[in-house]
């Protein structure tokens, strides 16, 4: 009878030895470079999204340089600034900002002046880090031009701007030398705004260029009151600096009180009484006009008394 074949029992840890079996050096070799390639292609990816403004960065708020371009937004509303503050204290930043890498390791702020602001503040009252850093995505403008550009396009979307502020960086933006003239400004910044509007902020081009420092509440300078105003400076050499200097002397203290003074301004000078039709004067102060239907003699002459007397010399029979 043949003999069966026995079968050697499985040895303990013979699994674990196979596995400690080291790999072989090529495939070692392949496995490492399949895991670098992967990281290089992360890294290279994450590089682009940066680039590209995909990528949200959390930046530390003194790295962050607010002036790097004239603000459009003269200053924050204080209720809409205490109202982002709330929200953000209460669920964080939702939106981030958009900045410009610059040299040093620091970033131009192009847009989010209000919600850099908000976490300024939230910093500087609860010292807590959360509020230190604020979420930026990082862009790349070829121009100032498109820096600018980008600036008044956000906070057109986000809370609209007055038209003495469109002027105003319209205005600086020339100064700056980021457009070459008033006109290029006009289309370079809100060339998707209509021509009746672009021509409106032309209009207040003049009263910023007059008046910026001089107003007290510029933002609050309505449409009305502000085109009103442009278009007596045009027909006037003397209006601009006149208000100007009336605003700086009486520095008031409240938005109707400036108004009001910008409405005196506006107001028609009186017309002087000795320069109407048949007016003739006697004396200083006593005057006689002359119509078909009789004589009037006023002036701050005719005393009482002097009525009195002209009464009864008309009264007496000659």
């Amino acid at each position: 009878m043949a003999k069966r074949r026995r079968l050697t029992p499985a040895r303990i840890g013979m699994w674990e030895e196979e596995a400690a079996t080291p790999a072989p050096p090529i495939a070692r070799v392949a496995g490492d470079a399949s895991t670098v390639s992967a990281l290089e292609e992360v890294t290279a990816e994450l590089a682009r999204a940066r680039s590209e403004g995909r990528l949200v960065q959390a930046l530390p708020l003194d790295a962050v340089d607010e002036g790097y371009l004239v603000r459009d937004r003269i200053l924050a509303d204080d209720e809409d600034l205490k109202a982002l503050i709330d929200s953000i204290r209460a669920r964080g930043q939702q939106t981030p900002i958009e900045v410009v890498a610059l040299e040093g390791g620091r970033y131009g702020l192009i847009s989010g002046w209000r919600r850099l602001a908000a976490l300024r503040r939230l910093h500087t009252e609860t010292g807590s880090e959360s509020f230190g850093l604020v979420q930026a995505l990082l862009r790349t403008p070829e121009t100032a031009s498109d820096a600018y550009v980008a600036m008044v396009e956000e906070n057109e979307i986000r809370v609209g701007l007055t038209y003495f502020e469109r002027a105003r960086i319209a205005l600086k933006a020339v100064e700056q030398g980021v457009f070459e003239d008033r006109r290029a400004a006009l289309q370079g910044l809100f060339g998707s705004a209509s021509r009746a509007r672009r021509s409106k902020i032309g209009s207040f081009i003049p009263v910023v260029a007059a008046l910026d420092g001089a107003l007290r509440f510029p933002a609050s300078l309505t449409e009305r009151l502000g085109l009103r105003l442009a278009k007596a400076m045009e027909g006037s050499e003397t209006l601009a600096q006149s208000l100007k200097q009336t605003l700086l002397r009486e520095a008031p203290a409240s938005l109707e009180a400036e108004q009001a003074l910008i409405s005196k301004a506006l107001a028609p000078p009186p017309r002087p009484r000795g320069n109407r039709p048949g007016m003739r004067e006697l004396r200083p102060g006593l005057s006689v006009r002359e119509t078909a239907k009789g004589v009037t003699i006023s002036g701050a002459a005719l005393t009482p008394e002097l009525k009195a007397q002209l009464l009864t010399w008309l009264e007496t029979p000659r």
